[in-house]
């Protein structure tokens, strides 16, 4: 065949900073984003303030490829860096506010960010890396200061080679010309996974893979045009799975929260007219446990996404009796976060109540722009029968899966063994092809020869009337290998002891996978609501053999 060319008139590289140069064409005067009571943009504003930004950036010496770093909330400089970074050549890196100023230095000295954005509350863990770099004799980062208000108080002692986060975009230049990326395999972003298993990694996502996963986050959403979106995940983890581009596609409004709280997210629904919102299963279940007080009718049903680990049966429940409808989506880091969703199927609807929640729990498919996804021997690499018994790792490839981990070819490699990428999650394949997931390959309990499921055990622990919050690990045992020990919190006023709790899981699972072993106390959780296993993991083998 000829005739056919590649050209400008037919190609173009595939990026989400094309959502927000239609966003200033088609929706210039919709509102792009609220924060407070007093901070409104359009969108045509939005995209303003963007280019101003990237040309401010590129008067301070950023070239293509160079990083720059963020440590802040939800607030609108977040999103606006999400755009303007990368419209200066740059890439974003967006770093977790929970870090504090040790890991904050390993990461920048890691990334070698040459300007890093700092909230002012979190400026103080910001300048103890700085100086833990600078004891290191490291090239230090350019420090941006984003207030709160106008009104807030300047920062002492601050560095004169370093700037505030309004000066600096008022300096910039609106007429500044966009720089786009050379290839679609640019990197756009550098997302370091949370390090719950082991010491962060930086994940590094393209321009292609962004804009793709992008729509297909928006499509499993259930987004129409113009929804109004709570920012309830963090922007900093998987670039907000990927929504603060996606908002610009549909003339969204993005209503920024700093803070996240029951009683916050029920006002801004009422308040703004919120249809989507998005958060891990302990977002969820801070909602469902909330006081009375804190809970308010919603005006209308409000469409919320939940992922990060699997969601208790329970929490479902209880979320749609408030008037939520839950979409169940999974993904990892490296997959730009949302990889498959329990896509809904009418003829369910019809089924008791406690069969639909379990359902809905499952990991479901894969999303559009996912070539596949598969249950596989994590050694043979041949796919287990679809039977909804036979665990195996999960396993993604297409093109929504990232480019690889920054400056380490070793682990990339061994994620992506045998042309797939090993996600490090167990899981079963029902005969009708939806996923279910079972565990982590480090969490899974091997007791007497026998594997025990935590998240099954969780289940069950989650449906204990007196129990808030609860996690599984192994306890090392000297005649069965492994035994389960939970770590439970309970509700505020309610007192069960751990005998209790032992004797409800047995009535409820094969006894072989009851806890043998409860502790009472708060669970350590990552920033994005993920337990923190690891701590809880030395806290049970600090135990040794309960005989």
């Amino acid at each position: 065949m000829g005739g056919f060319v590649k050209c400008s008139a037919n190609f173009e590289p595939l990026t989400p900073l094309s959502f927000l140069e239609r966003a200033a064409n088609v929706f210039r005067d919709r509102t792009s984003v609220i924060y407070g009571e007093n901070l409104k943009y359009n969108w045509e504003q939005t995209h303003n303030r963007c280019v101003k930004l990237a040309s401010a950036l590129v008067h301070l010496g950023i070239s293509h490829g160079d990083v720059v770093a963020t440590l802040a909330p939800n607030v609108p400089a977040m999103q606006e860096l999400h755009f303007a970074v990368p419209m200066a050549g740059a890439v974003l890196c967006t770093l977790n506010t929970r870090h504090d100023s040790a890991m904050l230095s390993i990461l920048l000295m890691h990334s070698e960010a040459k300007v890093i954005f700092v909230d002012q509350k979190l400026l103080e863990i910001a300048q103890g890396a700085l100086a833990l770099l600078a004891d290191k004799k490291q090239n230090l980062p350019l420090l941006v200061v984003i207030c709160q208000t106008d009104e807030s108080p300047a920062v002492e002692d601050l560095n004169p080679r370093d700037h505030y986060y309004e000066s600096l975009l008022g300096s910039g230049d609106s007429n500044f010309a966009i720089r786009w990326p050379r290839t679609e395999f640019d990197p756009i972003s550098i997302n370091y996974t949370s390090g719950t298993t082991s010491q962060p990694k930086g994940v590094v996502y393209s321009h292609r893979g962004a804009y793709l996963n992008t729509i297909a986050t928006f499509l499993l959403h259930e987004m129409s045009l113009f929804p109004v979106y709570l920012w309830t995940v963090p922007m900093f983890h998987c670039n907000g799975w990927c929504m603060v581009w996606g908002l610009a596609a549909l003339g969204g409004t993005n209503v920024c929260l700093r803070n996240v709280s029951p009683k916050g997210i029920f006002e801004n629904i009422s308040l703004h007219k919120v249809t989507h919102m998005a958060g891990a299963p302990t977002v969820l279940n801070k909602i469902v446990n909330s006081p009375p007080c804190d809970l308010k009718p919603l005006p209308h049903k409000v469409k919320i996404m939940t992922g990060g680990s699997p969601p208790p049966p329970q929490v479902i429940a209880k979320m749609e009796e408030l008037g939520f409808g839950v979409n169940h989506l999974y993904g990892l880091t490296e997959t730009y976060g949302p990889g498959t969703y329990c896509l809904w199927k009418p003829e369910w609807d019809s089924l008791p109540p406690d069969e639909k929640f379990i359902l809905k729990a499952r990991q479901g498919v894969q999303h559009l722009c996912l070539k596949e996804v598969d249950i596989r021997d994590s050694t043979t690499m041949e796919k287990v029968p679809a039977d909804g018994k036979t665990i195996g790792e999960i396993m993604f490839r297409g093109n929504t899966v990232m480019s690889g981990y920054l400056n380490d070819t070793k682990a990339t490699e061994e994620a992506f063994k045998g042309g797939w990428f090993h996600s490090g999650d167990l899981a079963v394949k029902h005969p009708d092809g939806y996923i279910e997931v079972k565990d982590r390959l480090k969490d899974i309990i091997i007791s007497g020869g026998e594997n025990i499921s935590t998240v099954e055990v969780e289940r069950v622990l989650y449906s204990h009337p007196a129990v808030v919050e609860a996690a599984v690990v192994a306890r090392p045992d000297n005649h069965w290998g492994q035994t389960p020990c939970a770590f439970v919190k309970l509700k505020e006023g309610l007192s069960v002891d751990d005998q209790e709790i032992i004797n409800f899981c047995r009535d409820n699972l094969p006894h072989y996978m009851a806890p043998r072993t409860v502790i009472f106390e708060d669970i350590p959780k990552t920033s994005t609501g993920k337990i923190q296993k690891f701590i809880l993991r030395e806290k049970a083998n600090a135990l040794g053999s309960l005989f």
